[in-house]
């Protein structure tokens, strides 16, 4: 991990201490496909990706993704690879939150990110549409 990612892990887990928070997850761990979708057009789609921190209850369901953005956003790949991110979430109903590694919340703000009135479907980013990908995602696992 960075520094910054560092920073924000133990903003992160001071901040919520009632939820287990894990860093640099596979999005196949924590996304699943329905059953008669293609594995490996889902597996080239999104197994070489992960997210910077994800955000469990103590019964290990997942609450959000966390993605540190930087620089590196500007970035043709990383454009790209943020895109497939958000339609992954967006399908499976994952809240994801990205912040800046320039603009890291403090305890108060992470805290306030994860009250339980903001945690809705709603906050759910708004991507391309893609047919075929939509059929490969289900749920949160």
């Amino acid at each position: 991990m960075g520094a910054a990612e560092q920073v924000l892990y133990f903003r992160l887990i001071k901040a919520l201490p009632d939820y287990i928070v894990l860093a640099q997850v596979n999005m196949a761990r924590v996304l699943n496909i329905k059953p008669s979708a293609d594995f490996h057009e889902w597996n080239n789609r999104i197994n070489r990706l992960s997210f910077d921190f994800v955000v469990c209850n103590r019964d290990f369901s997942v609450v959000a993704a966390i993605e540190l953005d930087d620089a590196s956003q500007h970035n043709f790949y990383q454009q790209d690879a943020d895109a497939k991110k958000n339609k992954a979430c967006k399908d499976a109903e994952l809240r994801l939150i990205r912040w800046h590694v320039k603009l890291l919340p403090e305890e108060e703000a992470i805290q306030a990110a994860f009250s339980e009135h903001l945690i809705t479907k709603t906050s759910l980013p708004d991507p391309a549409h893609d047919e075929q990908f939509d059929q490969m995602l289900s749920s949160v696992g």
